[in-house]
């Protein structure tokens, strides 16, 4: 088979009886696969009653989005894999425009659609707009979104490109290069973990596009709301043990010197704004990340060793400077 889509799912019965017909119907010549997250609700008996096309994998716990990724890939033999979330709905041929991208680039690892919000279907989505970027400090952005700032869609980022990471909301990969370059950091969790994985996609030498002819839209958010600590913690600890993989010795040191100057700063607003929880969060971000990061000496060093002549792949401005600063509130303008 050519393409398998496979959904990751935890507790989300609702989501799929909504946006699972989508994919179905216009997904001709794909599997489609769920993958459950040891779910407590009605999610498989709903899949077997409703939706008998279906394949299912039973996961024997919550393993999160990274692990969870990893141990359903195992079950799919497919050139192409898409990693779909459970809320987005597809539109016709959604699937055709990446597919024949790949077919005739095979230097390209993985490559996502434009994103666009289920809720206004003009306007790009959050978590992955025309395609992600990352920023010389690891401050992830997109071309369509930058910090909170999200652009209406008005065709100006329609040529396909290539981007630093495509989001795990919906990124199709080669199914060989998943395992072959890694495959998802479980120790993750969740967050950052398709930003990590693309990293060494080009660490490796392949290339990530976005193809904007193909279209989804996303409902956004997933289990845990914009400003949750959970997900701030998460975001902070895992932005910074992707840095420490994947940064090239001649950046380590500046580059942790001053997100440490960065993080502080950050701890400084939440207080300043009341917000006690995400000031926690992101010290107890840092201090898990030094804590964890003698683990990740073996990976730092496989992955340096494997990098394509130690280059390096982030952006050469600040976003957060010219954002903040600068001002600067769209892609088109960096």
């Amino acid at each position: 088979m050519k393409t398998s889509i496979v959904i990751l799912n935890w507790n989300g019965s609702e989501m799929m009886r909504r946006f699972l017909p989508s994919v179905l119907r216009h997904s001709s010549g794909a599997e489609v696969v769920v993958a459950d997250n040891a779910s407590s609700d009605d999610s498989l008996a709903m899949l077997a009653a409703e939706f008998p096309r279906v394949r299912t994998i039973v996961l024997d716990k919550n393993y999160g989005f990274a692990e969870g990724y990893n141990r359903a890939m195992k079950n799919i033999d497919s050139e192409y894999t898409v990693l779909l979330n459970s809320d987005v709905e597809v539109e016709e041929s959604w699937l055709t425009p990446m597919e024949e991208y790949m077919d005739r680039h095979k230097d390209v690892a993985a490559c996502q659609p434009k994103i666009l919000s289920y809720a206004e279907n003009t306007q790009f989505e959050y978590s992955g707009a025309a395609g992600g970027f990352v920023d010389c400090y690891g401050y992830p952005y997109c071309r369509g979104r930058l910090f909170a700032t999200v652009e209406k869609d008005h065709g100006q980022y329609d040529s396909v490109m290539d981007i630093h990471w495509a989001t795990g909301a919906c990124m199709m990969v080669r199914t060989r290069l998943f395992y072959s370059c890694g495959a998802f950091d479980s120790r993750f969790f969740a967050h950052n973990e398709e930003i990590d994985l693309c990293w060494r996609f080009r660490l490796f030498g392949y290339r990530i596009t976005c193809v904007p002819q193909s279209r989804v839209y996303h409902v956004g958010g997933g289990t845990l709301p914009q400003g949750n600590p959970r997900k701030v913690y998460l975001n902070f600890r895992n932005n910074l043990l992707m840095l420490y993989k994947n940064l090239p010795d001649s950046d380590l040191r500046r580059v942790m010197a001053i997100r440490l100057v960065l993080d502080y700063v950050a701890v400084v607003q939440s207080l300043v704004k009341g917000d006690l929880q995400g000031a926690r969060a992101i010290l107890r971000a840092r201090h898990d990340f030094h804590a964890m990061k003698k683990d990740y000496v073996p990976s730092r060093q496989e992955i340096q060793r494997r990098a394509a002549n130690g280059c390096r792949l982030t952006s050469p401005c600040s976003v957060l400077f010219r954002y903040f600063i600068v001002r600067k509130r769209y892609f088109s303008q960096l």
